[in-house]
């Protein structure tokens, strides 16, 4: 049984979000939920067609500054579509100027992740994420009009599942204020060697260097960052000061998840996901929310825009 109230996050699940910056909920999706996701992205993976696939491969080129950040069409214009990124080590150059990128590994174990449009296209994702029980999560985080975006299976393949370098979600996903929450649901178990997260427990405090400092926004040839000159923290938090140091001091506490349970990450904390090591994968559905009431603006360089009817209302599920 999910360990959520009916009413959203109890007080004390909401005091140790807040103080923490992420919450893990256990059991928050029962066995067959998670067996229904599993199936539907084993589907998905093997049905998609390599025909004309551009061979996309998915890095924000954080962790090397040699690799180019993800920006092609395939990439820019997924985000009402479901679309596959493949992990940079399951991927050969071309030998020649005019070959092509070739395999390393059967496609279905080579996808880095599936996305972005699960939430809308896919009735058995949809059915667990446009859902009144996160609808009211949100409204205990103290949403009003929450907006969900960038629904993504995140494979982690055995072996080559890359790392995913230190990060805060609004800088992906950044309104004015910033207000993103990510949802992230193991499908598999998370544990050291095998892709956990990592947390920098209270990173998101203004106190403890949570500004969002940067933006990954689309730019000529793709993406890439830049400084962020507007508003940093969400609201409330506008007081706080930063420390020096920026409150990172105190390293990644790695979190053990097992398969069902959630995430909850607030956009400002600081995270990051392990290189999976293991011979085993270690699957993992992920979606984010952001405010979209009048008072926070979604900006139009973020990388993913959203549609021409907006972006899926949550409350559309209490409605």
């Amino acid at each position: 049984m999910s360990t959520v109230d009916a009413d959203g996050l109890t007080p004390e699940q909401l005091q140790s979000f807040n103080d923490n910056g992420f919450l893990v909920i256990p059991n928050y999706l029962s066995a067959a939920e998670v067996q229904s996701l599993l199936s539907t992205t084993h589907s998905l993976l093997d049905s998609f067609s390599l025909d004309t696939h551009p061979m996309t491969r998915f890095t924000t080129g954080d962790d090397d500054e040699k690799t180019k950040h993800v920006g092609d069409d395939y990439f820019l214009s997924s985000g009402n579509k479901i679309h596959f990124f493949f992990e940079p080590d399951a991927v050969a150059p071309p030998t020649s100027s005019e070959g092509a990128p070739r395999l390393l590994k059967p496609k279905n174990l080579a996808i880095n992740k599936i996305g972005h449009a699960l939430h809308s296209l896919s009735p058995p994702f949809a059915a667990v994420t446009i859902s009144a029980r996160n609808a009211a999560i949100a409204k205990s985080l103290g949403f009003r009009d929450p907006r969900c975006l960038q629904s993504m299976v995140i494979c982690k393949q055995p072996g080559i599942g890359g790392s995913v370098p230190p990060h805060r979600d609004s800088e992906f996903l950044y309104t004015s204020p910033p207000s993103a929450v990510g949802w992230w649901i193991a499908l598999q178990d998370a544990t050291t060697g095998n892709a956990a997260l990592g947390m920098a427990r209270g990173s998101h405090r203004g106190r403890r260097g949570g500004h969002i400092v940067r933006r990954f926004v689309r730019a000529e040839g793709g993406t890439t960052f830049i400084t962020n000159d507007g508003q940093q923290l969400p609201k409330g938090q506008e007081e706080e000061k930063e420390m020096e140091g920026g409150g990172e001091e105190g390293g990644f506490e790695v979190l053990d998840v097992k398969a069902g349970d959630l995430v909850l990450i607030h956009g400002n904390v600081l995270h990051e996901s392990q290189r999976n090591t293991s011979e085993k994968s270690r699957y993992a559905y992920t979606f984010h929310v952001i405010e979209g009431a009048e008072g926070w603006t979604y900006d139009e360089r973020n990388w993913l825009q959203p549609p021409a009817e907006g972006f899926s209302r949550l409350n559309d599920a209490v409605e």
